[in-house]
């Protein structure tokens, strides 16, 4: 587990239950989503490399910090866009690319529809976005259409983990960093992550 990294802050804990009761209101739902998305961007970014430069503070001048990287910002389409705007909270130069993939009901595996990335993805740090890693599918298959645009520093940010969904992942694409804000027990017989917070999709848009 030494690439995958579980968020233990009780603030994020306190703002996942809300998440997860079926009662919580579509706002409340997409707020909480917000919140954790900013805590897990700002523990996914902790590890960028810094450069120095010089400034002039109103005091003196100095060598100041900034960060070496750029950074592309990656959601799967749709659920991953209720994570978008919190990591643009963070990092507002960030770039965003868009990876469109829906799952098929009847073998639970994704299918492609989009894929559009930055012309500098290469150069950037990727974040990419859902807020569910059920069985892995959609994350294996969205990380290789991005390693296939150039892409070489990634990483997989979600709310919630299946235990299957981490393996498969790790399995796939063992460079890639895994961020979470809790790990759940298990998948149920259509592929929800138990106890889960429901289809996140459906939840953030109101569609349900």
């Amino acid at each position: 587990m030494d690439k995958v990294f579980v968020m233990n802050h009780p603030l994020i804990q306190h703002k996942l239950s809300i998440m997860r009761d079926k009662n919580t209101t579509v706002k409340d739902f997409r707020n909480c989503a917000h919140e954790i998305g900013l805590l897990l961007g700002y523990e996914a970014t902790k590890d960028m490399e810094l450069c120095d430069y010089e400034i002039e503070t109103p005091i003196t001048k100095m060598t100041a910090k900034k960060t070496k990287k750029k950074v592309a910002l990656v959601p799967i389409l749709r659920a991953g866009l209720g994570m978008v705007d919190a990591l643009m909270d963070l990092i507002p130069a960030a770039k965003i690319g868009h990876i469109g993939l829906y799952r098929n009901e009847e073998t639970l595996e994704p299918v492609e529809y989009y894929c559009k990335m930055p012309i500098d993805i290469s150069e950037r740090l990727t974040l990419v976005l859902d807020p569910m890693l059920a069985t892995g599918g959609s994350a294996i298959d969205a990380i290789s259409m991005i390693k296939k645009r150039g892409a070489k520093d990634i990483k997989f940010v979600c709310i919630i983990a299946a235990p299957c969904g981490i393996e498969a992942l790790r399995k796939a694409h063992p460079d890639v960093d895994i961020y979470c804000g809790a790990v759940d027990e298990r998948l149920n017989e259509n592929g929800y992550i138990v106890p889960g917070l429901g289809d996140a999709g459906d939840r953030l848009f109101g569609t349900l």
